[in-house]
């Protein structure tokens, strides 16, 4: 069983300063960690047979994020596949939300 979202889109303006290639390292790298943590949170190692975190960060205009999830559990295992993976996916935006908003604030109100 495996799942992909990448029906919806959601853009928000933060207003971020140029980041250097170790800041978009690091926004992917959370990403990959909330999911992979969400997904252990509920499975274990060996309920999964196959599992992938790709994500993909394109800067133009915008900085556009994009994450694709496979995962692969046993027959035997009773959970909703597609359901995990989307409320990891939903948790890893709102956490990289969150740190990209703490970046674009850096400085602020230090003289």
């Amino acid at each position: 069983m495996g799942a992909e979202k990448s029906s919806e889109r959601k853009v928000v303006y933060i207003g971020l300063p140029d980041l250097e290639p170790e800041r978009l390292v690091e926004i992917g790298e959370i990403a990959q960690e909330t999911i992979i943590d969400r997904v252990f949170e509920d499975l274990t190692k060996s309920e999964v047979k196959d599992f992938e975190v790709t994500t993909r960060i394109n800067r133009g205009k915008t900085l556009d994020l994009e994450i694709e999830v496979y995962l692969e559990v046993p027959i035997f295992v009773r959970t909703d596949v597609g359901n995990l993976i989307d409320e990891a996916i939903d948790m890893a935006y709102r956490a990289v939300e969150q740190r990209l908003w703490e970046i674009a604030h850096e400085g602020e109100g230090k003289a």
